[in-house]
Order: C-alpha cells, then structure tokens, then sequence
C-alpha cells in the first residue's frame, strides 16, 4: 500500500473536440443517430469534411479486434440553402431533415461496376457468422451505405463482410496553420481542448528528468473525453475513471513504511487526496479586440502573454489563494508569465466541466503559450513534491 504521506500532483484536462457527432451511413446519405449531439454543426457546413473513428473488425478467427481508421480526402460536405431562398439570423437548421451530408452522386452509384463478386456485401452467409444463417440485426450493408463501407474496408486493408461495426465521426479537413505577420499566432481545429492536453503530456514527460527517482509524490495527467456531450460518459470527466484509479494507486503496496498497519490502509487513500493539487487545464478566452467590453476591464487576457488562472467568486472554478501561489513559483521556476481572470459581474462563466457545445470549429491561440504552458507543467510536475511542504495552510 502506498505510504500515507504520498501525494498526487496531476492535471486534468476535457478533450472538447468539436465533431459532427456519432454518424452512420445508410442508403441515400449519411445520418445522425438518433438522439445524437450535433456538435459544432454550424462549422461543419458548407466546407467538405474528413471521417474517422474506430471500426470492430473480425480477424478470420473468433476474435474480433478494434481498429482506428482515418479517410484523409473529403468525403462528405454538408451544403446550405443559398441566403437568397432563406433569409435567417442564426444557422438552425431542421436536424433530421437538412443536415444530410453530400456523399457523391446518384449516377455515379448506378454506374459502379460490381464485377459479379459480392465480395463486399456484408450478409447473412457472408457476414462471418460461423454458428448458422441467423442475424439478429439486418445487414451492414442495409443499414450503411455500401460506397462508406468499401471506403472504410479499403484503408483498413480488409473485406467488407470483415467489418462488424462502426463509431464514426466527421471532422474538419483544414489542417491547423501558424499564422499571422511574425508567425505568432496557431489557426487550429480542436484547439479546446488539444492544446492542454499537449503541453500537460509534454510537461509530464519532460518532467522525468526532474528528481522522479527521489520524488514520492505519484505525477499523473488525466485524459478525458466527451466534455461537448456532457462529460458523462464511461471515459467522461463526470465518470468514475480518476477516482477509480486514485484509489488503485493508493493499494499498492509501495514503500509502505508502517507495514502491513490496517489503520494506513483505511484512510491512504483519504491521506493521499489531502496532500495531492490538481490543475483543471482548459483552455481560457483571450480578449477579443472586436468585442473588448465583453470582458472585465482589468481582466483581459492577451495571447502569447502566459497561461490564464481563472478564479471566480461562486467557485465555479476551484482557484484559491494557495493554488495561486503553488502555480506562480512553479512559473517563476520555469521562467512563464501568468494572467488572471475574471468574468465580468453581469456575464455567466464557464466550468471546467463545460455545458455543450462551446467550441468553435476552427481557433485561434498565441503559438508561444504552447511553450509556456510546456515548461509551466514540466516545474509543476518537477517541482511539486519539494514546493507544497513550504505553503502552510491551517
């Protein structure tokens, strides 16, 4: 069991990635699921997108084995009606009738040659199934369109009737860019929350050569998914998964200085959590030179002038005072400016739990806050075990 005096210094990141949502082809074009989270949907449209996800692929055998699939070429676009036959002030579109991605033409489909093989319609004899005819549910090919499934069986390398089923997403296709008249500026897709969850990987794996040997606190960055759909899912930021692991970790039976003492074991874990600090990194807004009186005054962040601290006096955030100054020594230490902020008195604020969706497709950041976040958790996570004793809090 882990000693009582350990600690965990962590981050704790939402990857909110803006996607289309869960999508399934059928026959005619492509879907959502029902129920599905339209995600960022007004970025989508009208500019081709790209699909990925992961297919469940049959191995010849008994097994079947997960596999990531990226279609890097646009496949799809997402048209609009022409302003001029619409006229409206916000993009609202009716979610089962007029977000049916462009796949191709009909023409086109009637014009594929088959070759006489159906090698790659997915059926009741051909589907793998080696216990007899019955399908409990209908044919891939009856409830995807035939055309996305060649297409996702040829970048895989494998046959159609291989494919057992699907979790696909649409995705933008422009590729993220440094920009602006001295290269300062990053124009990304999933920037929220991407950029985080690089500098907090990165800081974490350069951290390594800070006094890990001699460091009894436990450095770990958490990874979660689904924040634009709620943050509630298995992998969700709302899961069980980080207390889960949290208590794992604190059963190990590492360098337990009171032996086998029942009373460490009850409240290690406890123990452990008083001694640990997180850091939710999301990202924060900077301000927006077209929209100035959005923000407070005094509190206006700047691109490429540091990581933000957010503190907000209804705690939606967890910032307090000994955290603040945890975080400027560890800055200090790494040589990185910081900038606080506060959301104006008549404005709502966000968590770090966001409500979806708040991401745009495409962003913008200060290409030299990537640095700066890196080497503010490379001092965090290095630095941790020795700084937290120092700040005495009663």
């Amino acid at each position: 069991m882990a000693p009582p005096e350990a600690a965990l210094d962590f981050v704790d990141f939402v990857n909110a990635s803006p996607t289309l949502g869960d999508c399934a082809a059928r026959k005619g074009g492509l879907r959502a699921h029902p129920g599905a989270r339209l995600v960022g949907v007004d970025g989508q449209a009208r500019r081709p997108v790209l699909v990925a996800g992961r297919v469940l692929v049959r191995d010849g055998g008994d097994e079947v084995v997960q596999r990531l699939v990226k279609i890097d070429r646009p496949l799809l676009r997402i048209p609009t009606l022409a302003i001029h036959l619409h006229r409206q002030s916000s993009f609202d579109p009716n979610k089962e009738t007029e977000l049916f991605p462009i796949a191709g033409l009909v023409e086109a489909e009637l014009n594929k040659d088959d070759g006489g093989d159906n090698t790659t319609t997915a059926g009741n004899k051909g589907d793998g199934n080696k216990d007899g005819d019955f399908e409990p549910l209908t044919k891939m090919t009856d409830r995807h369109h035939p055309a996305l499934l060649d297409v996702v069986a040829g970048e895989l390398g494998v046959a159609v009737d291989a494919i057992a089923d699907f979790e696909l997403v649409l995705y933008d296709t422009q590729r993220a860019v440094v920009g602006g008249l001295a290269d300062e500026l990053i124009f990304a897709p999933r920037l929220d929350n991407l950029g985080m969850t690089y500098c907090a990987i990165e800081g974490l794996a350069s951290s390594a050569g800070q006094g890990l040997d001699d460091d009894d606190a436990i450095r770990m960055a958490a990874c979660f998914d689904h924040e634009e759909i709620g943050s509630e899912s298995a992998q969700g930021a709302h899961s069980n998964l980080l207390p889960a692991v949290l208590r794992r970790l604190c059963a190990l039976p590492i360098g337990n200085k009171g032996g086998n003492d029942e009373s460490v074991a009850a409240t290690a874990h406890e123990q452990t959590l008083a001694r640990s600090f997180l850091i939710s990194a999301d990202m924060a807004h900077a301000v927006h030179p077209n929209y100035a009186a959005k923000y407070e005054s005094s509190h206006q962040p700047a691109l490429n002038r540091g990581t933000v601290i957010k503190v907000n006096a209804n705690q939606r955030y967890a910032t307090n005072a000994p955290g603040v100054v945890l975080v400027r020594e560890c800055a200090r230490l790494a040589g990185v400016p910081l900038q606080l902020f506060v959301v104006r008195n008549d404005s709502p604020c966000g968590t770090a739990r966001g409500s979806p969706p708040c991401s745009a497709i495409r962003e913008t950041g200060g290409a030299a806050d990537v640095a700066h976040g890196v080497g503010l958790f490379r001092h965090f996570f290095g630095n941790y075990g020795r700084l937290e004793p120092k700040i005495l809090v009663d």
